[in-house]
């Protein structure tokens, strides 16, 4: 039995994958050509031009309060591979580890990156910056990427405040791709397991709302100000297993709970220790994630952005491809252009 949409109908098509178990629907076609000389030019034209299809393929019914998409588009830098726009439920971010992760993957497995042997280079242009991932292969199928993140600074370390509803909190403050709350659970009484979700949704929209205003001046990228956002709240606590650095849970975007340990949060995790002290080296640590995934960190240099002093990480982990998908849209579909319940 077949079925045939009429020619007028819109089509996208994805390939959809997760890492770690964190959604990631990859748009390979369909999406119009944004114009722009740089990631965050074109960012600003999907903004304006383009949110309803962010909110047909991201909301329900394609998508879910939780999804998360990347747009492939061409380079913009000399000798990129190919440049990325990601998207979630509130809007587009400036950069996404796990992103990274399951978009090199599939650009290895696609045939898009020529090469051969057991480790490919993969080199993405982002929002935030130029992105270094190296695909490592066992046979066809790619294992495990790591990636070497843009430099990861933390501008305020032990800042407190009243958080309606949760009283005192105290917070670090990171860039890691994009900037970042951490806070301790344990201080809050917040568990960081699946039972605990609706609980930390709750506390992150809080103290993402509470720090975005009172923070405001440091919050603030010395290489462009459309970087200067708090992207939301990293709750940190210790790992179920004993072997492993430590957990964390970031609440994102409109109240999104990251289901990996979110490779720009160990980015800005590395930079809040190498800054107290707490790491040295190039000593790998493991975080885990809510369900259990795990991302590895180091620091691979140090460097520095404006007048803070950064780290350059290198996170690594693993992503499966999970389906092929032609998306429709009706154009006589009261809800063409998606809605969320939650």
């Amino acid at each position: 039995m077949t079925w045939t949409a009429p020619e007028h109908w819109l089509r996208v098509e994805t390939i959809d994958a997760h890492t770690e178990g964190e959604p990631l629907r990859v748009i390979v076609a369909g999406f119009p050509e944004l114009a722009g000389d740089t990631v965050l030019a074109r960012r600003r034209v999907a903004r304006s031009d383009h949110d309803k299809l962010r909110r047909a393929l991201m909301w329900e019914p394609r998508g879910h309060a939780d999804m998360y998409g990347c747009l492939v588009m061409p380079p913009v830098r000399p000798g990129s591979d190919f440049a990325v726009l990601f998207m979630h439920n509130e809007g587009y971010s400036t950069m996404c580890g796990h992103g990274i992760i399951g978009v090199a993957k599939i650009a290895v497995e696609a045939g898009w990156i020529d090469g051969a042997g057991g480790e490919r280079s993969v080199t993405i242009d982002t929002p935030a910056g130029l992105v270094r991932a190296t695909a490592i292969l066992e046979g066809e199928r790619v294992r495990e990427v790591r990636f070497l993140n843009v430099p990861s600074f933390a501008p305020a370390l032990g800042r407190a405040l009243e958080v309606e509803g949760l009283g005192a909190v105290s917070y670090d403050l990171a860039f890691g791709g994009a900037f970042y709350a951490y806070v301790d659970a344990d201080a809050l009484g917040l568990s960081l397991t699946p039972g605990g979700a609706a609980d930390l949704i709750d506390a992150g929209r809080r103290i993402t709302r509470a720090v975005s205003s009172s923070a405001r001046g440091e919050i603030s990228h010395p290489d462009d100000p459309d970087l200067g956002f708090l992207y939301g709240t990293v709750f940190t606590g210790a790992a179920v297993d004993a072997a492993h650095h430590s957990r964390h849970v970031c609440i994102f975007a409109d109240g999104e709970l990251d289901r990996s340990p979110t490779g720009t949060a160990v980015s800005g995790r590395l930079a809040i220790l190498h800054a107290r002290g707490e790491h040295s080296g190039d000593a790998e640590i493991i975080v885990e994630s809510i369900i259990g995934g795990r991302f590895s960190g180091r620091v691979v240099d140090t460097t520095s952005v404006g007048g803070y002093a950064a780290v350059v990480p290198e996170i690594g982990g693993r992503a499966w491809v999970t389906g092929r998908h032609e998306f429709l849209v009706d154009p006589e579909d009261p809800w063409r252009d998606g809605f969320l319940v939650r």
